[in-house]
C-alpha cells in the first residue's frame, strides 16, 4: 500500500502481566500482551506515521498506572503521540483530582470512560457524570464515546449539555452490521451528528459484523451514513487494533476503508487519514 500515510486515532496496547484487565478473561485470543512491536508487525504493510493510544479497560484503580506505562512505551515508539486515558467521571466534581493527575502527563489528550457496559441507558445523563464530563474542558481534554447503539439517544442529550467539550464517537456507535439493521441507529446517528462538537471514528465496524464471513459490501451502508452525517471534516480513521483482529487483519481494515473512500479527492482523504485526528487530539 503506497497511499497516504495514516494517523491511527485508535490503538490499544496492554500487558496482563503489568495491569489487570478483567474483561480479557472472556476473550482468550486477546488475553496476552499486545505491545508496540506487535503493532508494528501487524501494520507493517500500512504506513502508520502517528498513533493515539486509547485506554484498554484496566481496573479503574490502575488508570494512572496505565498512563505511566504507555508513556514509558512512547520513549521507544516515537509514533505514539497521544493518550486517551480512562477517568472515573461518574464521581463528578471529585474526579478533578484524577484528571489533574492524568494531565500531568503531557501525552494525555483526552478521556474515555467506557459506557457500553452500563445497563442504564441514561447513565450518561446522571448529574454527577455530566459534571465530570464538563470538567474536561478545563484540561483541554476530548471525550471518546464507546457506547452501544441503543445509547446514542441519551448521548446526544449529554453532548448538548457540554458544548465546550469535543466528543469523538468510537466505532460508528456500534450499529448492528451482523443483523443488517439500519434503524434506529441511522436516525440516532444523524441526530448526534447535528451537534457540531462531535466527530466519528471510522473504526471497529468489522467486529459488529460476522467475524468470519464479512465482506466490504456488508459495511457500505454504514460508511455512507457516517459520511453523510458527519462529512469529511468530522471523520477520522481508527484501526481498533488489536480488538479488531477478532474479525480482520490491520491491513484488510485499512484497505477496506481506503477502497470505500477512493472516490474522495486528495484533500478529503488527507482529512480522514491524517489531519482530523491531528487536529482533534492535537498531535
Amino acid at each position: 500500500m503506497n497511499e497516504l500515510s495514516i494517523v491511527d486515532s485508535h490503538v490499544h496496547l496492554w500487558n496482563p502481566n503489568q495491569l489487570r484487565y478483567s474483561w480479557l478473561a472472556g476473550l482468550p485470543v486477546l488475553n496476552r500482551a499486545f505491545l508496540p512491536a506487535d503493532f508494528s508487525a501487524a501494520s507493517e504493510k500500512v504506513k502508520v506515521k502517528k498513533m493515539i493510544f486509547v485506554e484498554g479497560g484496566c481496573e479503574p484503580a490502575q488508570n494512572l498506572a496505565e498512563v505511566g506505562w504507555v508513556d514509558s512505551l512512547a520513549k521507544s515508539e516515537p509514533r505514539l503521540k497521544g493518550i486517551v486515558a480512562c477517568a472515573s467521571l461518574e464521581r463528578g466534581e471529585t474526579s478533578r483530582l484524577e484528571l489533574a493527575a492524568l494531565a500531568s502527563c503531557p501525552r494525555v489528550r483526552g478521556i474515555r470512560r467506557n459506557l457500553q457496559g452500563e445497563r442504564d441507558l441514561d447513565f450518561c445523563l446522571r448529574p454527577e457524570f455530566a459534571a465530570g464530563v464538563k470538567l474536561l474542558a478545563e484540561f483541554g481534554f476530548t471525550f471518546d464515546l464507546c457506547i452501544r447503539r441503543e445509547q446514542l439517544g441519551a448521548i446526544a442529550g449529554l453532548v448538548r449539555q457540554v458544548p465546550q467539550v469535543t466528543f469523538v464517537l468510537d466505532h460508528f456507535g456500534k450499529p448492528d452490521v451482523r443483523g443488517r439493521k439500519t434503524g434506529p441507529w441511522a436516525a440516532d446517528l444523524k441526530a448526534l451528528a447535528a451537534l457540531p462538537n462531535v466527530a466519528c471514528k471510522i473504526s471497529g465496524l468489522t467486529t459488529e459484523a460476522d467475524w468470519k464471513t464479512w465482506q466490504p459490501d456488508d459495511l457500505k451502508f454504514y460508511f455512507e451514513r457516517a459520511l453523510e452525517c458527519f462529512g469529511f471534516d468530522r471523520i477520522l480513521f481508527g484501526g481498533d487494533w488489536p480488538v479488531a483482529t477478532l474479525a480482520t487483519s490491520y491491513e484488510r481494515w485499512a484497505e477496506t476503508v481506503r477502497e470505500f473512500f477512493l472516490f474522495a479527492n486528495e484533500a478529503d482523504q488527507v482529512k480522514l487519514f491524517q489531519t482530523n485526528a491531528e487536529r482533534i487530539y492535537r498531535v
